[in-house]
């Protein structure tokens, strides 16, 4: 079995930020990443401490979204510092981890 060394990056956003679809194509073109995947989020809380949930009374469709990508270390570097200075991203985190 070949292990590679690669770097996950999650980037944390709501739906009310409207930035999902510009994000997800700056990673599948200008960024290179082998691959991305948003998650949508039942609920949750940010630095804010705002709770956004997913209930019957709150029609403002406002829920987390995650979205987590993997790729080699120095590319996830560089495509985090691209989402930080060109996108409202208060909270992203990488960390390294072996492909399998």
């Amino acid at each position: 079995m070949t292990i590679i060394a690669v770097r996950v990056a999650k980037v944390y956003l709501t739906e009310a930020d409207h930035q999902l679809a510009a994000i997800i194509q700056y990673l599948h073109g200008d960024g290179e990443i082998t691959g991305a995947t948003a998650y949508r989020g039942l609920e949750g809380y940010g630095e804010s401490g705002k709770v956004h949930d997913a209930s019957l009374m709150d029609l403002s469709f406002n829920l987390p979204i995650t979205v987590e990508f993997f790729d080699e270390s120095n590319k996830v570097l560089t495509a985090l510092e691209y989402l930080k200075e060109n996108f409202d991203i208060s909270q992203a985190v990488s960390w390294l981890a072996e492909q399998h």
